[in-house]
């Protein structure tokens, strides 16, 4: 006797989870962004149409899946996902086409499709979730939305990789490495999307001067004021980017930035704060926060300080600082010490938003960011493919993949289907690749799900 699909539901438990997880990820996909195809409208296939058996968005959708599914390697979409009955429906359903490209398929695409275009399809879903207003309550002060630049490392390998890997030299051994940086939005309740990506990179392979950090941040800071021009940004910064040519882009754009300041970095800043902090006693703040208020936040600041830079332009910043106390551990309680440099004017009503909702965020790109990606099941470190290209789009579409994840994990829909939801992240992909392995279901009931209309709703806590 064969099983509807009703009666699966009905009988087995662990089929009704597996349906309602699935149509949680084709449901928000298709609410959000217009379902999996239309994730890569802006990418044109340069392929001979003649020669094509899988069209572009199903040969990026499996690359999609390879980090959605955290399936670790290219060589696991030929392992899991070929060959598999209840995948190949999922395919034909999703993309229109009877079954998964192989893993050398996906990569031999993306030796060829453009990377700004790529591109493009990664910042269209955080635009879309913009404009949707998703994203609206997390805007620092109402106004601003939070952008991370950070850089990181991202493949590394003992020979010239490329005529564009940086070199590093360590106790005479060099190491070719390919960083990027990073422009990312990120929330109060951990949300961290990719907005934008600036390869660092060589020319050539001898340059007179290697590419890095400073000069990528440049590069993205320009793209992103084209492709925003009018989206209220607060730049979130590190150490590395506190000096007069940030504070020049800034006051150009018209972005406020928030940037972390070390005991090194603008001697004559630091002296001003000092000298005017001893003129405002005023200007302090003394909070109590975490359980039961046993940790104390000491707040300082000091507004109109002067500072001009080596290329001799004025600029008028605030700083502020924290001093947080932990309770004890050990025994003993521990202090730390937070410094920004912004171009906020800062107030009693204002430190606490803009220290705790503002400056400490930088760091969730770090942790919710970077550290997930390489150690959360996305392997970014590892290398898809050793062609520039390919290696560079492999990267992009696992930056769609982290902001679907993290849309699904946060969503309604996956909250009333796992009220105690499923341990972690990486238990979330696992259970979804069993769905999409081994979960069966006609074309008409994905059409439903597909056609359905869900208020779909994210947890802010």
């Amino acid at each position: 006797m064969v099983q509807t699909n009703a009666t699966r539901t009905v009988l087995d438990p662990d089929v009704q989870q597996q349906e309602a997880l699935f149509a949680a990820l084709v449901q928000t996909v298709q609410q959000f962004f217009g379902g999996f195809p239309a994730l890569f409208r802006p990418v044109t296939d340069p392929r001979e149409w003649a020669y094509i058996t899988y069209p572009l968005p199903a040969v990026l959708g499996a690359g999609l899946l390879l980090f959605l599914l955290r399936l670790g390697a290219r060589r696991q979409i030929q392992h899991l996902l070929r060959g598999n009955g209840p995948s190949a429906a999922k395919f034909q359903t999703l993309f229109g086409v009877p079954g998964c490209p192989h893993g050398d398929t996906v990569a031999y695409l993306c030796r060829q499709v453009d990377v700004a275009e790529t591109q493009e399809a990664v910042t269209r879903l955080t635009e879309t979730l913009i404009r949707r207003k998703v994203l609206y309550r997390y805007r620092l002060l109402d106004e601003y939305f939070l952008v991370v630049v950070d850089g990181t490392g991202c493949l590394t390998f003992p020979t010239r990789h490329c005529p564009h890997c940086l070199t590093r030299t360590v106790q005479d051994h060099t190491v070719y490495y390919h960083p990027v940086l990073e422009a990312k939005l990120v929330t109060t309740t951990g949300w961290v999307f990719s907005l934008m990506t600036e390869f660092i990179e060589n020319p050539a392979a001898y340059p007179t001067k290697q590419d890095c950090e400073l000069k990528a941040f440049y590069r993205l800071v320009a793209r992103l004021k084209r492709r925003f021009p009018r989206l209220p940004i607060c730049l979130l910064l590190d150490s590395l980017y506190a000096g007069g040519p940030t504070f020049t882009i800034c006051e150009r754009y018209h972005w406020p930035y928030i940037i972390t300041l070390q005991a090194g970095d603008l001697p004559t800043v630091h002296q001003e704060f000092e000298a005017l902090c001893r003129l405002e006693p005023e200007n302090v703040l003394h909070y109590r926060t975490g359980v039961q208020l046993q940790t104390r936040q000491d707040y300082r600041w000091a507004n109109d300080i002067s500072y001009v830079d080596s290329d001799r332009q004025a600029h008028t910043v605030t700083v502020f600082e924290c001093l947080e106390t932990t309770p004890p551990a050990a025994g003993e309680r521990t202090t730390t010490r937070f410094k920004w440099i912004t171009s906020f004017r800062v107030t009693a009503q204002r430190v606490l938003t803009l220290a705790n909702e503002g400056g400490r965020l930088r760091w969730k790109i770090e942790n919710e960011g970077f550290n997930v990606q390489k150690n959360g099941g996305y392997a970014l470190e590892h290398a898809y493919s050793r062609h520039p290209t390919a290696s560079k789009v492999f990267y992009l579409l696992l930056q769609m993949a982290h902001l679907l994840a993290q849309l699904l994990e946060y969503g309604s829909l996956f909250r009333q289907a796992f009220p105690k939801g499923v341990g972690s992240a990486k238990n979330l992909a696992w259970r979804l690749l069993e769905a999409w392995r081994n979960l069966r279901l006609d074309s008409a009931a994905v059409q439903q799900w597909l056609g359905t209309r869900r208020r779909i709703y994210f947890d802010s806590s």
